[in-house]
């Protein structure tokens, strides 16, 4: 029979949740969330009716009782805590031992102390806090072990699920003794960037007989406890994709990707920053839209203000399908989510609430700022990958938009080479023409299906996007300075054919 934890999330990786009448192990130092997620688990005993027990040998009730109305989970009474936490008359000379070793005396008097009270509750699930004590009281590893084997041969008889924890405050590394006594080992960690909020992650290290989820999760702890971000493993959401093209309503740019994106495709919208890559990504998304097909943007460069006034300057109708809910906005500090936060908050919205279908269209705007603003991540590449695939799996269309850096010819850098990771590359550029900027548009890359060759102009007005016909006639455009090679102008672009004296020389 496994036990719940009380979140839904930790149950996900624990592959259900802990077996009963088990000893576990929950380590992590100060500050890590150890006692926020204790109390979460004999929260869960309460709700089902079973009888819970906080030991405390650090902490005193007044403070447990603290931290739980911090998260608005009342006084505490429905559970029994038993505080053995050292108290004013410790310090009084008579009660200083000089014959014996203090050791001798409150090792026994408290493990008695914990053994009575776990007969008196007769609980379902048991908190030990902590652990440390117990070990500076043995003062040695041979007792200490001995006392903390005894103690779980003891609460084996006694059918009640425990949780030991363990602050490491104990200099020496690692201990691994603990982590072979215990059934199961949870660690959590708290780190400390360079810049930004601290983030928050656990990893099971062990577990007995049970299939778990491998690897870091990250989490964070936010009023109502910890909130936990399972790590996602593209393999466990393997589904058919649904066949049909997104369409972004532009006939030349349908014909430029070969009429239209697959469902499941990633896309990597690659230019110079304000070359219109972002605008086309709106565009897919409002087409999505008027055919009944939700999109979710997330913003990591720009307000959600900024974002309605630019789509309203191009003729882009952004607002009516926000107001309705069709297409979703949501602004992204990265200095305050961490990378598995960011990717569990995109999963949520595929995968929908049961009640509201999920986002058929992903636009993460931009990935400049995602990679850029956590640096300290080795492998974001890989994380991204991973989610990809799983919106694959679901049958999303994702937008990429990568800003690159410079503006014209080889100067212009990519920040990262996510181009591998995309299943289509759309390639925008500026070119010099008759003392004007022009913008091209290109698709240099496309997995699934037949797409053009050509490069074709690319404008921006008041009435939206217009594509011109493809640049045949020309040769550079990609490089910013261009030669006209045709004979004639009959083929010519529009630019060309209102400055015929120009173009003839």
């Amino acid at each position: 029979m496994l036990v719940t934890t009380g979140i839904k999330e930790l149950d996900d990786i624990l592959g259900g949740g802990l077996f009963a009448n088990r000893v576990y192990l929950l380590q992590g130092t100060p500050g890590a969330g150890k006692t926020t997620l204790a109390l979460q688990f004999l929260r869960e005993g309460i709700r089902k009716g079973e009888r819970v027990l906080y030991i405390t040998l650090s902490e005193s009730k007044q403070e447990l009782i603290t931290s739980a109305k911090s998260h608005g989970w009342g006084s505490l009474e429905d559970m029994d805590i038993f505080e053995l936490v050292a108290n004013e008359q410790d310090l009084q000379n008579e009660n200083q031992y000089t014959i014996y070793q203090p050791s001798e005396v409150e090792l026994n008097v408290t493990t008695k102390a914990i053994l009575n009270e776990i007969d008196r509750v007769k609980p379902s699930r048991v908190i030990i806090d902590s652990l440390s004590e117990v070990k500076l009281l043995a003062q040695n590893a041979l007792r200490f072990r001995r006392q903390v084997l005894a103690l779980k041969q003891y609460l084996s008889t006694r059918k009640c699920t425990v949780l030991f924890l363990d602050d490491k405050t104990i200099p020496g590394g690692e201990d691994l003794q603990l982590e072979s006594i215990a059934h199961g080992v949870l660690h959590l960690e708290q780190l400390s960037p360079e810049y930004g909020a601290e983030r928050r992650r656990l990893r099971i290290t062990k577990m007995r007989c049970q299939r778990y989820r491998g690897g870091y999760h990250d989490f964070t702890i936010v009023f109502g406890g910890l909130s936990v971000f399972p790590r996602i493993v593209a393999s466990e959401h393997q589904q058919s994709s649904p066949s049909g093209l997104l369409k972004s309503g532009i006939p030349e740019i349908d014909s430029l990707i070969g009429g239209g994106i697959e469902w499941g495709c990633s896309v990597l919208m690659l230019g110079p920053a304000g070359a219109g890559e972002w605008t086309l990504t709106l565009q897919y998304a409002v087409a999505a839209a008027k055919d009944g097909q939700r999109a979710t943007i997330f913003a990591f460069d720009e307000r959600i203000d900024t974002l309605m006034m630019r789509s309203k300057g191009l003729g882009i109708d952004l607002e009516t399908y926000v107001n309705n809910g069709m297409i979703v906005i949501h602004p992204i500090d990265p200095t305050e989510m961490s990378p598995g936060e960011f990717a569990h908050f995109v999963r949520q919205h595929v995968q929908g609430d049961g009640k509201t279908p999920g986002a058929r269209v992903v636009i993460i705007d931009s990935l400049n700022e995602y990679l850029n603003a956590m640096p300290e991540e080795r492998f974001l590449t890989a994380q991204l990958h991973e989610l990809l695939t799983f919106m694959g799996h679901n049958g999303v269309v994702t937008f990429l938009v990568v800003a690159q850096h410079g503006l014209l010819g080889t100067a212009i850098q990519s920040p990262i080479d996510t181009s591998y990771l995309a299943d289509a590359v759309i390639l925008f550029r500026y070119f010099e023409a008759l003392g004007e900027v022009k913008q091209a548009i290109s698709v240099v890359k496309k997995r699934s299906g037949h797409h053009e060759r050509t490069i074709r102009e690319f404008s921006l007005s008041n009435d939206g996007i217009k594509v011109g016909k493809p640049l045949v006639n020309f040769h550079g455009v990609l490089t910013g300075t261009p030669m006209f090679k045709g004979a004639g102008l009959i083929d010519a672009p529009d630019f060309l054919k209102v400055n015929p004296d120009v173009a003839t020389s």
